[in-house]
């Protein structure tokens, strides 16, 4: 059976066009690929968190025993502190949500924009953790923006 018959009447056919079926699929697919950005986007700034709150525990753990060893003191210490099993969950979060974007978008097309973490990274360290960043880096997080303005602008599947 022929899945797209011929139009035995195009008058019909223009009045079905115009009733906004046709249209429909469009504004569909505005709405998917709009989710789509949006769990991209939640799957980036969990991970970026998660990093910063392993880095709040990894703190703690070097300000209570110094520099991390492969041993078993330090193990324990990074086991039992909160912020890294913290950063963790953030991180397994940020893994669930990025298993829906690859159920949606090619890995070319959801990939690039993981890099936002870098951006979002170096915006933390920037306004809350107060840290200098040298202009170089501002130029190389510049260009990420630009790459992943481009690819957006590429079919995601």
């Amino acid at each position: 059976m022929n899945p797209n018959p011929p139009v035995l009447d195009p008058e019909a056919h223009e009045a079905h066009l115009a009733e906004g079926h046709h249209g429909s699929g469009q504004g569909q697919g505005r709405k998917n690929r709009t989710m789509l950005i949006g769990l991209i986007l939640l799957s980036v700034a969990l991970a970026a968190l998660a990093q910063l709150t392993l880095k709040h525990g990894m703190n703690e753990v070097t300000a209570n025993t110094g520099e991390l060893q492969l041993n078993a003191h330090s193990l324990k210490d990074v086991l039992t502190t909160w912020a890294v099993w913290g950063g963790l969950f953030l991180f397994g979060l940020s893994a669930f949500v990025w298993l829906a974007v690859l159920s949606r978008a090619s890995l070319s097309f959801a990939y690039p924009f993981a890099s936002l973490s870098y951006v979002l990274i170096l915006l933390a360290d920037k306004f809350i953790l107060q840290e200098q960043i040298p202009p170089l880096r501002w130029a190389g997080v510049f260009f990420i923006m630009k790459g992943i303005v481009l690819v957006a602008q590429t079919p995601h599947s």
